[in-house]
């Protein structure tokens, strides 16, 4: 078997997804089907910035090991390809199907402005594939969504059950408000409505309250992260939240969730582009995030949306160390000989006398200032108040990426960013005084190339 270079190049991520070269940025069409995850995804597949915006795709068993596949949808007279999503038309509702296996079904933006035979407006349109996404075929009817503002975009489309009906969000000038459309059969689509505030590459879905049977809210967010809850009827969100971030961190963008993973697995699952990263010398540009399940508890604050890593991230830890209930002076640091570049840490401690925790990565450090309650790492402050006096961390490091999730994903941070070469130890220390750990587990990541 060849060795994959991959995993030698020194600013490559070794667990994230990356296309095989040029630029990436919006994660498109994630869809879930015959036991694999499609994630397309806008790509210039003729240089390292972005332009010429066409659908990447790649597919993966476990949402770790990603197989690229040939580009999926690529400009036309219409315009370049922007984003949008993709659903399984399990009842065949657009007439699409032409075998045995439901047609897969992809809502994009034809960016008018960038048509390679001069400017047109912005429009929606679909593509079809009835060989599990390998190939497709653009709707002859073209646009199904015609201009509406200069630059309307995004579509995001899913299956309302309780109404029996298809809904598209739509992001309007962005910045502006989200319109909601809904159509019987994927290719005529009326408008019913909008929620003001909300920028680019829309997602809605609902969520069920964690201990409170029979209880969901729907979440409504844009690719800034922030999202509103409220009531969804198919047709007008009713908000009952102001916006709250789903990430404090400035490079969490664009992020969409999988479309029908099988209801019996329970899951929600999120990925974003990790945007904003510098990869001097790769033959790629940016990186996605990784993926999350997301998940809806009551917290001392209200309703919270959390983020945590998929619990297949466990298949690529190497065996790791753990400590219990032990006592970190000043001048300690209770991870001295661990060295490495790809870490999962996980860690619960109890502050006590200390002033301050920090734990350095690759010679970037995050501090939890115990005073202020606010962990500082790479130009963020954001605030974190301990639960029963004890502080909540999770960490995945990449080789050049750190995501860490604070109180079982309440609040999370995510960071690409270029780490010292020459730098692979990893310190726990604390200022001011004594803290307590009253768990710590380290365990190191396999690469996913071989």
């Amino acid at each position: 078997m060849a060795h994959d270079t991959r995993k030698n190049e020194i600013y490559r991520p070794q667990f994230h997804f990356t296309a095989e070269k040029n630029w990436l940025n919006d994660p498109n069409g994630l869809v879930f089907f015959q036991g694999e995850y499609h994630l397309f995804f806008q790509h210039n597949p003729a240089g390292r910035e972005w332009g010429n915006m066409t659908w990447g795709h790649a597919v993966s068993p476990d949402l770790l090991h990603w197989r690229q596949l040939a580009h999926a949808l690529s400009p036309d007279d219409l315009g370049t390809i922007f984003s949008g999503s993709a659903v399984m038309d399990w009842r065949n509702s657009g007439g699409f199907q032409t075998g045995s296996e439901p047609a897969m079904v992809a809502f994009y933006t034809a960016a008018g402005s960038h048509a390679p035979g001069g400017k047109r407006p912005y429009t929606q349109c679909l593509a079809f594939s009835n060989d599990r996404g390998r190939t497709w075929a653009k709707y002859a009817g073209n646009p199904v969504v015609g201009p509406r503002s200069p630059s309307c975009r995004d579509p995001r489309v899913f299956r309302h059950e309780p109404s029996g009906q298809w809904v598209m969000v739509l992001a309007e000038d962005p910045g502006r408000a989200l319109s909601f459309h809904v159509s019987c059969d994927l290719k005529n689509w009326s408008c019913c409505g909008q929620q003001d505030g909300f920028y680019e590459c829309p997602d809605l879905f609902e969520l069920p309250v964690e201990g409170q049977p029979g209880e969901a809210r729907w979440v409504l967010h844009a690719a800034d992260g922030r999202y509103r809850l409220g009531r969804f009827d198919g047709s007008t969100f009713t908000p009952e939240t102001d916006k709250r971030p789903l990430d404090f961190g400035p490079h969490f963008y664009a992020s969409q969730t999988w479309s029908d993973i099988p209801v019996q697995e329970g899951r929600r699952i999120q990925i974003a582009w990790l945007r904003g990263g510098e990869y001097p010398g790769m033959p790629f540009n940016q990186q996605m995030a990784f993926p999350c399940e997301l998940t809806l508890r009551p917290t001392p604050l209200g309703l919270r949306v959390c983020r945590w890593p998929v619990r297949e991230v466990a298949s690529i830890r190497r065996e790791g160390r753990a400590w219990h209930g032990t006592v970190l002076g000043p001048r300690m640091n209770l991870l001295a000989g661990l060295d490495g570049d790809l870490f999962d840490i996980e860690t619960e401690i109890e502050p006590q006398g200390a002033h301050s925790i920090a734990l350095r990565l690759r010679g970037e450090e995050m501090r939890y200032v115990v005073p202020d309650r606010r962990l500082k790492v790479l130009g963020q402050s954001v605030p974190i108040a301990l639960r029963e006096g004890t502080l909540r961390l999770r960490v995945l490091l990449d080789r050049a990426s750190i995501e860490i999730y604070a109180e079982g994903g309440e609040t999370c941070l995510s960071f690409p960013f270029l780490p010292d070469t020459g730098d692979r130890g990893l310190e726990l220390v604390t200022r001011g005084g004594e803290a307590r750990i009253r768990t710590l587990q380290v365990w190191p990541i396999e690469s996913i190339f071989v």
